[in-house]
């Protein structure tokens, strides 16, 4: 069986990706398994210098891999770029990985008796990557986890299985040794496959929350290590004494960039006291003027969502939204582009009057959909955001280094952005 994989702007066909079968997961988890003693005894700097090499041809394709992360995801090409220049850093920062894995001695750790931790590496690592960022993410872990001596099995999204098509081209230009990196293609099958697979050591993830529970349950039922990374709703308080010029150009990338399609996109403003009219007010003013078109021209500023099916889906929560009272300033249902007329296009929105307990407000709408919230001061915005039941980004916009302070301490989020509106960890 095959999954067409569609590019969302022209609703052309791309590709064809395979619906592999448990008996192929299998296949790439033994070549993974036989590799790992003679690679794991490969000297660490003799591996690192792989990376190097890797580093130099990603470079090179640098355009061609941006090109088709547009293709196949819908984003615009800049979008598309910084994704790929993130994927390069993981490279680089695994280059550091024959100083960082060091271990340490301790001498008379008791009488006459002195203790060495060494790291070694555990085996086969698997990840099962998301549509979303289809070159960064799987990156965020392969080059370290080979670097360190494991072997490693992809399975990428069906919906954008391309842009690992191409980095592993470039990985077979490498020659590294037969079975230290493998990929594998297809849906839940192939995904339950690599959690239960007893060769597998660990596995890391990338997706939604109901997914990444199972992903969570799954690998540890079969004792595994596992990163398991799910969904958001990530709220950004805008104090009165913001900047509010620079704070809403910051506030307009986190909710629109990649049309609101990340993991780290802040869906939810809370305008404190006095700064709502103002910041309601630059917000239409900005969205109102986005260019939303297909990612490959270089003037669009915002592409499409991944498919028809996300489409109707954003549409219905914004409806939804609508219908328990919130006020569409800007509504961008029925969205239409010229000479796309069939693109899975989701225009900005932006909902005002937007209260807690309202579905908008607590489910990840993962679109171009930022939802305005009124709090009265600082404590009432913190508690406002604690309420929330996802804790994977928070920010603030204020010129209040106490604020900041208070915000950070606070604010029950793994990631906190001062001034900042995608708090996003480095490489």
């Amino acid at each position: 069986a095959y999954t067409p994989v569609i590019n969302p702007a022209t609703c052309e066909v791309l590709a064809e990706c395979p619906d592999s079968p448990r008996a192929d997961v299998d296949k790439a988890v033994q070549a993974a398994k036989e590799a790992f003693p003679e690679w794991r005894s490969t000297p660490v700097l003799s591996r690192a210098q792989y990376m190097f090499h890797f580093k130099n041809l990603l470079e090179e394709r640098f355009e061609d891999l941006a090109r088709i992360v547009v293709e196949e995801n819908g984003k615009t090409r800049d979008e598309a770029r910084g994704e790929v220049r993130r994927g390069i850093e993981s490279v680089d920062f695994a280059i550091s990985v024959p100083s960082i894995m060091r271990g340490y001695k301790v001498e008379d750790i008791s009488s006459g008796i002195d203790e060495t931790a060494e790291r070694q590496p555990l085996g086969v690592f698997a990840a099962i990557t998301p549509f979303n960022f289809p070159m960064m993410v799987p990156l965020w872990f392969l080059p370290t986890a080979i670097t360190c001596g494991n072997t490693y099995v992809i399975k990428p999204s069906p919906q954008t299985p391309l842009s690992m098509e191409l980095v592993y081209e470039l990985l077979d230009e490498l020659n590294l040794p037969e079975g230290v990196v493998n990929m594998v293609h297809g849906g839940k099958d192939a995904s339950m496959a690599v959690m239960e697979h007893p060769d597998i050591a660990g596995v890391s993830f990338v997706g939604s929350t109901p997914v990444a529970r199972i992903v969570y349950e799954t690998c540890a039922k079969h004792g595994k290590r596992v990163q398991a990374q799910g969904g958001a709703k990530n709220y950004i308080a805008v104090m009165p004494d913001a900047n509010m010029a620079a704070s809403v150009a910051n506030i307009m990338g986190s909710a629109f960039g990649c049309a609101g399609q990340r993991c780290l996109a802040g869906s939810v403003v809370v305008a404190v006291g006095e700064a709502y009219d103002a910041l309601k007010e630059e917000l239409v003013k900005r969205a109102s003027g986005l260019r939303v078109g297909y990612g490959l021209e270089e003037t669009t500023q915002m592409g499409t969502v991944i498919s028809a099916a996300a489409r109707e889906r954003i549409e219905q929560m914004i409806a939804k939204g609508v219908a328990e009272g919130a006020q569409p300033l800007i509504d961008g249902r029925d969205f239409q582009v010229n000479g796309f007329e069939n693109g899975s296009f989701v225009g900005p929105t932006i909902l005002d009057g937007v209260t807690s307990e309202m579905q908008v407000a607590r489910d990840e709408i993962f679109g171009p959909v930022l939802s305005i919230m009124r709090a009265g001061d600082f404590d009432e915005a913190v508690d406002l955001i604690n309420e929330s039941r996802y804790g994977n980004a928070a920010s603030i916009f204020t010129s209040s280094g106490q604020h900041a302070r208070e915000f950070k301490y606070r604010v029950k989020a793994g990631n906190i952005g001062i001034n900042v509106g995608v708090a996003a960890a480095t490489a």
